[in-house]
C-alpha cells in the first residue's frame, strides 16, 4: 500500500513539473485549459497502451502549434480548428509507417539538421510579436490594460522565470514557467488586475465543456505539415529518456509504436478541443533527477491530469491571469525555441557556406517572420506549416555539395 502511494506521490510530482507548460498553451490561444489538462491525461494513457506501458514519458501542450492555432482560430474558427488539430496526428502515423518500413535512414534524408533547424526557429520567431504585445498589455492593436502597468507585470513574471532557469537547484530547476506564472499573478493580485468574480463565481466541480469539430480540409491541410516538428521532437525525446534509463526504447517497443502511440494522442487530443500533446524535456528531466524509471508513474500523472479538468475553480483561476504574465513569460520561452533552432545547426555542424544550406536557412526565415502566405483558394499554408513544406521540398530538389562536385568531374570527362 505504501508502495502504491509513493509511486502515486511520484505521479503528481511529474504533473508539477509539466504543469506550467501544459497550460500556458491553451492560455495563449484561447483554447480551454481544462481540455489541455483531460487531452494531456487521455494522450498519455493512450501512448502508454500503444507502447505496452514501457516508457516512462508524459505527453503534455506542444509548443509548435501555439502559432498556427492562433491563424486558425482567426480564419476558421474553432471547430475547424479541432478538426486540423486532429488531422494533425495522421503526420506522426506516415513517419511511423516509415520508420516501420525504412528505418531512421529515410527519416534522416527527408529531414536533416538544415531543415529541422529553422523550422524550429519559426515556431519560435513567428510569434515573437504576439509575445511583445502582451507583454505590453495590447491586443488587436488596442492598449487593453494600462502600458506602465503591464511591463511590471511582464518583467516581475520573466526576471522570475530567468532565475529559477539559471538559479535554482533539483527539482525547481524545473519549473521556471510555473514560478513565473505564480509571482507574476500574486503581484498582479496586489495590483488590483485579477479579476476574482469568475473565480468566485465558478462551481468547484464543472464537467469540461465539449466543442464540437468542424470538418474543414482547408484546416486540416494547413495544420497537416506543422506536424513535421514536433514528430521529429518525439523522436529526440524518446532518444533522451532511452539515455536516462538505459534502455534503447527505438527498438523496445520501438520507435514506429511511440510515434503510432503519440499521434494517437494528438488527434484524442485535437477532437475534443485541446492542444496537441508532444514528449516534455521537463520530464525527462525530472525522470533524471528521481532515478524513478516507472512507467505507471507516468500512469499516475496522467490520472491527476484528467481529474483536475474537473476542478470549476482551478480553471476559472487559470483563466483569470493577466495577459503581461503571460507576455513576460512568451518573450523567454519563444526566444529559447528559436535558439533550440539554432543548437541543432551548431551541433550538426551545418555548413552555411554551402550554397544550398544558405537557401534553405534563408528562404525558410524570411518566409516564416515575414508571414509569408500560400494560398489556392479556400486552402491556404503560412507560417510553420509553409516553411516545413518549403524546407523540406528545397531539401529535396537542391544538389548537395558532393552532387555538385561530382557533376563538375563528370562534365570535364565528357
Amino acid at each position: 500500500m505504501f508502495q502504491q502511494v509513493k509511486v502515486a506521490l511520484s505521479g503528481a510530482q511529474i504533473l508539477f513539473v509539466a504543469f506550467g507548460a501544459l497550460v500556458l498553451v491553451p492560455l495563449l490561444t484561447g483554447l480551454n485549459p481544462a481540455m489541455a489538462l483531460l487531452g494531456a491525461g487521455l494522450g498519455t494513457l493512450l501512448f502508454q497502451l500503444c507502447t505496452g506501458r514501457q516508457v516512462p514519458i508524459f505527453l503534455g501542450s506542444s509548443f509548435a502549434f501555439i502559432g498556427p492555432i492562433i491563424y486558425s482560430m482567426q480564419t476558421w474558427g474553432q471547430g475547424a480548428t479541432m478538426f486540423g488539430l486532429f488531422f494533425a496526428g495522421f503526420m506522426y502515423f506516415v513517419f511511423a509507417a516509415i520508420v516501420k518500413w525504412r528505418g531512421m535512414a529515410l527519416v534522416n534524408r527527408l529531414l536533416p539538421p538544415v531543415v529541422i533547424g529553422p523550422v524550429i526557429m519559426i515556431i519560435g520567431l513567428s510569434v515573437a510579436g504576439a509575445a511583445s504585445n502582451m507583454a505590453m498589455g495590447r491586443a488587436g492593436g488596442q492598449q487593453v490594460m494600462p502600458y506602465e502597468t503591464s511591463l511590471l507585470l511582464a518583467a516581475i513574471s520573466l526576471a522570475t522565470t530567468i532565475a529559477v532557469s539559471i538559479y535554482a537547484r533539483g527539482m525547481f530547476k524545473l519549473v521556471p514557467i510555473l514560478a513565473g506564472v505564480t509571482v507574476g499573478y500574486i503581484a498582479a493580485a496586489f495590483m488590483g488586475v485579477v479579476d476574482f468574480a469568475k473565480v468566485a463565481n465558478a462551481p468547484w466541480f464543472a464537467a469540461p465543456v465539449f466543442h464540437s469539430p468542424e470538418v474543414n480540409w482547408a484546416a486540416a491541410l494547413f495544420m497537416l505539415p506543422v506536424a513535421i516538428a514536433p514528430a521529429i521532437e518525439h523522436i529526440g525525446g524518446v532518444m533522451a529518456i532511452g539515455g536516462v534509463t538505459g534502455k534503447d526504447y527505438t527498438k523496445t517497443p520501438g520507435l514506429h509504436r511511440t510515434l503510432a502511440g503519440d499521434g494517437l494522442g494528438v488527434c484524442v487530443a485535437g477532437l475534443i478541443g485541446g492542444p496537441p500533446v508532444t514528449t516534455y524535456a521537463e520530464v525527462t528531466g525530472a525522470v533524471m533527477i528521481t532515478r524513478n524509471f516507472n512507467p505507471v508513474v507516468m500512469t499516475w500523472a496522467a490520472i491527476f491530469a484528467i481529474a483536475m479538468a474537473f476542478f470549476g475553480k482551478f480553471n476559472a483561476l487559470l483563466q483569470s491571469i493577466p495577459m503581461p504574465v503571460m507576455g513576460g513569460i512568451m518573450v523567454l520561452l519563444f526566444g529559447t525555441i528559436a535558439s533550440i533552432g539554432l543548437k541543432t545547426l551548431i551541433e550538426a555542424k551545418v555548413d552555411l557556406m554551402e550554397p544550398r544550406n544558405l537557401v534553405i536557412i534563408s528562404v525558410v526565415l524570411t518566409a516564416g517572420i515575414g508571414g509569408l502566405e500560400l494560398k489556392f483558394g479556400s486552402f491556404g499554408l503560412v507560417g510553420v506549416g509553409l516553411c516545413s513544406v518549403l524546407a523540406l521540398v528545397l531539401n529535396l530538389i537542391l544538389p548537395s555539395k558532393s552532387a555538385s562536385r561530382d557533376g563538375i568531374v563528370e562534365g570535364q570527362d565528357i
